[in-house]
């Protein structure tokens, strides 16, 4: 199958693979199970009740547990019954047998008249392709029938789960939430065989707006549910504080008082620990003093993929077994490093936030933080990798002043200039797009767009998500390719020449090669009818081995659902609308790092504070946990603040005289305080002198500072 068109270069299908999920879904049809979609009734009635006992022998006899923990058996019997729930599990908390016991249920025991094959299937949309698969490869050793809908599967193994799909024979679905902008999926899903008994949305946190992760598909999810009919909903996540969990809630219509579980999330074998320095370097034999004097499985969470490298090093220098792990590795060298972590008893593993997910290592012993969390929902999801075996754990944090510059890096690199939002919103609304009927379809390049209006990837989706959610002017369809490059092998010529049909007659007419790639515009004049047939046709070749197949150029697709602002008033009032929003999630990812530091800083016990902020609390009335820092020294930790500097004028004037444009006060302070962009990017301005040589000054002083310079410009 071809590889995915989504940014996150992980999920998706091509719009051509539409033709094959609607093929499906007429399959399915002649079933005699074609259901309503949900615009054809309101919400579907109350399943009848299935029987517990089903799904205490499958939790023995499937999975090998005694007994339910925590509150799975009452989500369970919700679920069972017929009804909705939102789940808030401590990481570790199982939360996956939520929805894999009631999957398993649905298609093996129903009390309702259902044929064979007509048990229908348990949806799980995750954002992780690789949590997805090691819970897919579980179930399979189980017997349980799960698959992935993914851009790593073969085309044979994706049409492998369409059949299980049309046979009624799968029993848990895996997609990516992108997936959701996938009309064909959309399509398939309504028309399941036996329907979706249950979606279950993993991550649920990342659907508020108020949450820590937030992501614009995640909105979508809701609007799905409804769409394909789904008959119950179940939300699961580690960390939603009070307001997230409503926003949870809300969204799927689910009863708070009834259908909401939350679980403690204190852990009493948790030490939380703090310590201040002024600066890294006086905090790095404070770690190697931790280290010796606390043995065992570690894990060392820094911010930047070199400071892993960097710690790693200074920690090997030493005598420690320690590696360094980050996105930027290669996904070979990646799993060699978690598995190895999962062998070893000493290692010490320095990595950045992408460690950790679905690492299931029970002795974990020790979780450093050697950089402020981003949030306390972070910084709680990552602790609670530690001490899953019920010994005691410690979790360290090193605060410094230092890490205040990393605190604003983050928080302030998402935010465009108003000129940069404007500059989009009139290509969005451009006069060609504008002409277009409701019901019409434009493309456009996210990749350009970033470069073109210095807008970072996950912020012009968000963009794009206002518009599409909050005012309903477009809606995401399937990514498209434009550009189809293949290599051929030695048969190529023969099979096209055997081969009567048009498609391969246009392939073998309008593929151009170059010395060693061929190439097909399918979306020229000529071969525009065509291009479902072709790209249809090229896959089937590269699927036989026949030739090897490169899709390029994505193009994002977008349906117009009413009419696009045509004045320039009525465009401006879309920048201030959706300029303010933005401002706020800047403030509002400010506020978190707050609450982290607040944690830490307070005269109170952490334990407490941080059970708080999840609505929680000790437990029997404990005011105190009695070890944490706060506890053992009832002394407050003190932030050791860098000090001040006086206003780097010869830098300032270097980074005006380095970038001539005074379009974007914002894009200059942003190179001088270090924060990258795509136009940083395009200039290669991230290894130049002047990138950074402001970083221990305030951000909004430069930015003042250098809106003053681009007004005084512009007056001139």
């Amino acid at each position: 199958m071809a590889p995915s068109p989504s940014n996150d270069d992980e999920f998706g299908l091509d719009s051509d693979d539409d033709a094959d999920l609607l093929a499906l879904a007429d399959g399915i049809e002649t079933h005699g199970t074609k259901r309503k979609s949900a615009g054809d009734h309101g919400p579907p009635s109350k399943r009848v009740a299935l029987d517990f006992p089903c799904a205490e022998k499958a939790l023995a006899h499937i999975f090998g547990y005694k007994a339910f923990q925590l509150k799975q058996k009452q989500v369970i019997s919700r679920i069972l019954g017929g009804d909705s729930a939102t789940v808030v599990f401590p990481t570790g908390g199982g939360k996956s047998l939520c929805y894999q016991i009631p999957a398993i249920v649905f298609t093996e025991v129903d009390s309702g008249s259902r044929r064979q094959g007509e048990g229908g299937i348990t949806l799980v949309v995750s954002p992780l392709i690789a949590l997805m698969k090691d819970q897919v490869d579980a179930l399979v050793r189980r017997g349980v029938k799960a698959a992935t809908f993914d851009s790593s599967k073969t085309r044979e193994e994706y049409l492998h789960t369409c059949e299980m799909l049309r046979n009624g024979e799968l029993k848990i679905l895996y997609c990516a939430p992108e997936r959701l902008n996938n009309e064909g999926f959309v399509e398939q899903m309504k028309y399941v065989r036996g329907g979706i008994r249950l979606l279950a949305v993993d991550e649920a946190h990342c659907i508020s707006e108020w949450g820590h992760s937030f992501r614009p598909d995640y909105l979508k999810i809701a609007r799905f549910s409804r769409e394909i009919n789904a008959e119950r909903v179940v939300c699961l996540t580690a960390t939603a504080a009070p307001r997230v969990a409503s926003d949870i809630c809300r969204a799927f219509n689910i009863d708070e008082k009834e259908g909401l579980f939350r679980t403690s999330t204190y852990r009493p074998n948790l030490q939380l620990l703090a310590e201040s320095g002024k600066t890294k370097k006086e905090l790095y034999p404070r770690l190697f003093a931790f280290l010796k004097r606390n043995s065992g499985a570690t894990i060392v969470y820094v911010t930047l993929q070199k400071q892993t490298e960097e710690l790693a090093a200074e920690l090997r220098s030493k005598g420690f077994k320690a590696r360094s792990f980050h996105a930027g590795m290669d996904t070979a060298t990646k799993t060699q490093l978690q598995e190895e972590f999962m062998r070893e008893e000493d290692l010490v593993i320095v990595a950045t936030i992408a460690f950790g997910m679905g690492i299931d290592k029970a002795n974990i012993r020790n979780v450093i933080h050697f950089n402020i969390p981003s949030s306390l929902e972070s910084y709680s999801q990552e602790i609670g990798r530690a001490g899953r075996d019920g010994k005691l754990s410690k979790c360290m944090f090193y605060l410094c002043g230092e890490d205040l510059h990393l605190r604003e890096m983050f928080a302030r690199g998402d935010l465009p200039s108003r000129n940069s939002l404007r500059g989009l919103l009139q290509d969005i609304f451009h006069s060609t797009n504008i002409s277009l009927p409701v019901g019409g379809e434009f493309r456009t390049s996210h990749y350009q767009q970033e470069r073109d209006f210095d807008i970072r990837s996950t912020t012009l989706k968000n963009i794009y998500a206002q518009l599409e959610l909050t005012h309903n002017l477009i809606r995401a369809t399937t990514p498209v390719y434009t550009k189809y490059s293949y290599q051929v092998g030695p048969t190529y010529n023969s099979v096209l020449a055997s081969d009567k049909s048009t498609a391969a007659a246009a392939i073998n007419k309008y593929g151009k090669k170059a010395r060693t790639w061929y190439s097909i515009d399918v979306d020229s004049y000529t071969l525009k009818s065509l291009r479902t047939d072709i790209v249809r046709k090229l896959n089937d070749l590269d699927a036989a081995g026949i030739i090897t197949l490169k899709p390029e150029h994505v193009q994002n697709t977008y349906k117009i659902i009413q009419p696009l602002p045509k004045t320039g008033p009525a465009l401006e009032n879309y920048v201030e609308q959706i300029y303010e929003v933005m401002e706020k999630r800047e403030q509002e990812a400010l506020d978190r790092t707050d609450q982290m530091l607040k944690l830490i800083t307070d005269n109170t016990c952490f334990s407490r504070a941080l059970a708080q902020h999840f609505g929680d609390d000790l437990p029997g009335g404990m005011t105190e946990c009695g070890h944490c820092t706060f506890c053992m020294t009832k002394t407050s930790v003190v932030q050791q603040l860098p000090p001040p500097v006086k206003f780097n004028f010869p830098a300032f004037k270097a980074v005006l005289a380095q970038i001539p444009d005074r379009d974007d006060a914002r894009f200059l302070a942003r190179i001088a305080f270090g924060i990258t962009s795509p136009r940083a990017a395009k200039l290669k301005l991230s290894k130049h002198p002047i990138f950074g040589s402001m970083a221990d000054h305030s951000f909004m002083g430069l930015l003042r500072a250098f809106s003053r310079e681009c007004a005084n410009t512009k007056d001139n």
